[in-house]
């Protein structure tokens, strides 16, 4: 029998009960991948992160598990997790801070409340097998509430991002399953990000976003960062200089969030940095056994 700790915080966000609750295991020695995905399929969050000792100075392994499967890459849980590394003293906050989930590297820096990574790879996007008839339907809008045609972005984790004419739009979204099971679900990006530019300017993209990703048990997501990276990536493409985005989520869940993301600027052309704050929750612990872990 082992007793694994977990720690709980509140992700993009500075108030509690807010943002998107994260769990993290600081260390998963000793556990296999099926205990660590049954750990965060008990936990039933939207993301938990498992670390492994440090193999650096400021410089810790890490797996990202839904409750149903493992992620490459996630935004909220690197957010999360570098606030509660510092939080508990065991990274130098002067120094850069590196997770390494499957992905690649991720740099982490800090500045007063706010934790900010850049993105391991370059945004991609592509056309989606979404149009902006498919989209308006899976969505449960007319299709003059689509802005123009669907596209898929990445920078680790693919997402269909459909561009919506207003905020009303957003709230009134009804996803239908058939839609989703007969275009998404089959199309290799099983996550669809909704965003409304609110205030397009030379300072600053003030967005409002939500995330669906219907084959896990949260089905909405209230601060997805790796959402916001590919969006971020994909509308810096479409415009030159440096571009800083607000993007706020989760308010149509009563979990408002606020993602802060930047491209075009002092860091390497195509990456993205997204940063927030957290708020930590609380601890516990589970007791596991490996022989009772389903397979």
């Amino acid at each position: 029998m082992k007793t694994a700790e977990y720690y709980l915080l509140d992700v993009f966000t500075d108030q509690p009960f807010t943002g998107n609750p994260l769990a993290v295991f600081l260390d998963a020695k000793g556990l296999t991948t099926h205990t660590m995905q049954a750990l965060a399929n008990e936990l039933n969050l939207a993301e938990t992160v498992f670390l492994s000792a440090a193999s650096g100075p400021n410089h810790y392994p890490m797996r990202i598990f839904t409750p149903t499967i493992e992620l490459a890459f996630a935004g909220h849980p690197t957010v999360g997790t570098a606030h509660l590394l510092a939080e508990l003293n065991l990274v130098n906050r002067e120094h850069p801070l590196v997770l390494a989930p499957p992905v690649g590297e991720l740099a982490v820096s800090f500045a007063q409340d706010s934790a900010t990574f850049t993105t391991s790879q370059p945004a991609r996007v592509e056309g989606s097998p979404l149009n902006q008839t498919t989209a308006a339907r899976l969505l449960g809008l007319e299709p003059s509430k689509v802005m123009g045609e669907p596209v898929v972005a990445s920078c680790g984790l693919p997402y269909h991002l459909i561009e919506l004419a207003d905020v009303a739009s957003l709230a009134s979204v009804q996803i239908s399953p058939t839609t989703w099971a007969e275009n998404v679900a089959t199309s290799g990006a099983e996550q669809i990000y909704l965003y409304v530019v609110e205030q397009p300017n030379e300072l600053e993209f003030v967005v409002r976003s939500r995330m669906f990703c219907m084959h896990t048990s949260i089905g909405e997501d209230p601060a997805t960062g790796s959402a916001a990276a590919a969006l971020t990536g994909y509308l810096a493409s479409r415009q030159p200089g440096p571009l800083h985005c607000a993007i706020h989520q989760g308010v149509e869940m009563g979990r408002p969030s606020i993602i802060h993301t930047a491209a075009n600027g002092e860091i390497e052309p195509g990456l993205v940095t997204v940063g927030g704050n957290a708020v930590f929750m609380g601890r516990g612990f589970i007791e596991t056994h490996e022989n009772d872990v389903p397979r």
